[in-house]
């Protein structure tokens, strides 16, 4: 990466706000100072931010409504340009310098034009990936890398992800392909052409739905992936997979604890996998680059737009993407 030091001095620029609990309506776009990189520290300038559930969700009161958190700012993934510096800026993968393109993960308050971070956040963007979709890679990405990881998905495996066609499902079914898991795939009949070309055995969920996977799986099933969190794939999951210690949950907390088996994520006794998700930033950004996974965007918004792309989120149906260009 080039060695080019550049301006540290103070900027102001848009972000977005929650200036209040509640709906999309309480999300407004202000301008805030942009400070100088500290030590360790780089500035970016943000060509995309990604909008994920999690988002909608810090406002919305679903995990409190402090005031004394007010306002808050949004977003934790983005994709930009390096234009400052800070003494001894590194990176996983090496010295970030003025000039690289690179994708910010974790970024709190992504949903900016500009956006100082610690440089251990950033990875070199690959050059195969827009701006949206570099933007869009690591939230689903590292969940999906986690997921497969605790659960030990492997060659030879046949994995049941359930919500296969959601933001972290279409990242799971092709990390699974990639280490030469068999899948099958539970959504809609109006995602299945698309999952079949991703590498999975796609299958409707609803009624039957234990029935239909062994249909699809007649050798069984040896792990299961749970990232929509209904009783419908908790139930099947434990059906149909011998070993609990190889089924995982991203949303059924509660009960995933209960059931004995793997609960991943920031909910209480969950497990984060800090360590886990920050290691795979690396491999996932190679396997982008190598066109070995796809990052989907299905929608754009300007900065200005945030509160429409929260409300185009919260329908659920979106399969691919949505990203803020600022």
């Amino acid at each position: 990466m080039r060695g080019v030091t550049g301006s540290v001095a103070a900027g102001v620029a848009s972000v977005v706000i929650a200036a209040g609990y509640g709906g999309p309506e309480v999300l407004s776009v202000i301008d805030e100072p942009t400070p100088g990189p500290g030590p360790g520290e780089a500035r970016i300038e943000v060509r995309a931010a990604s909008v994920n559930p999690i988002d909608y969700k810090v406002y919305s009161g679903a995990f409190g409504a402090d005031p004394a958190r007010l306002p808050i700012r949004l977003g934790s993934e983005a994709a930009g340009v390096v234009t400052a510096v800070g003494p001894d800026a590194a990176g996983p993968a090496g010295p970030v310098a003025v000039g690289d393109e690179v994708i910010a993960f974790r970024a709190p308050g992504a949903y900016a034009a500009e956006l100082v971070v610690p440089a251990q956040a950033l990875v070199p963007k690959p050059a195969a990936l827009d701006w949206a979709q570099a933007a869009g890679l690591m939230v689903t990405g590292v969940t999906a890398w986690h997921a497969l990881a605790v659960t030990g998905v492997h060659q030879g495996d046949t994995v049941l992800i359930h919500a296969a066609a959601g933001g972290v499902g279409v990242m799971a079914v092709q990390l699974a392909v990639g280490r030469g898991a068999s899948v099958v795939a539970t959504a809609s009949p109006a995602r299945h052409a698309f999952l079949r070309e991703l590498g999975a055995t796609p299958v409707a969920y609803g009624p039957g739905l234990a029935g239909r996977v062994r249909a699809a799986a007649p050798g069984g099933v040896t792990a299961a992936l749970d990232l929509i969190g209904t009783d419908e794939a908790m139930e099947v999951s434990l059906a149909l997979v011998p070993d609990r210690a190889r089924v995982v949950t991203i949303a059924a907390f509660a009960k995933g604890l209960e059931a004995g088996i793997k609960v991943i994520g920031g909910a209480p006794g969950a497990d984060p996998g800090t360590e886990i998700r920050n290691a795979a930033r690396l491999d996932l950004a190679r396997l982008a680059g190598e066109g070995k996974l796809k990052v989907f965007v299905t929608q754009t918004f300007p900065l200005t737009e945030a509160a429409a792309a929260h409300r185009a989120i919260m329908t659920g149906h979106a399969t691919g993407k949505i990203v803020l260009l600022p």
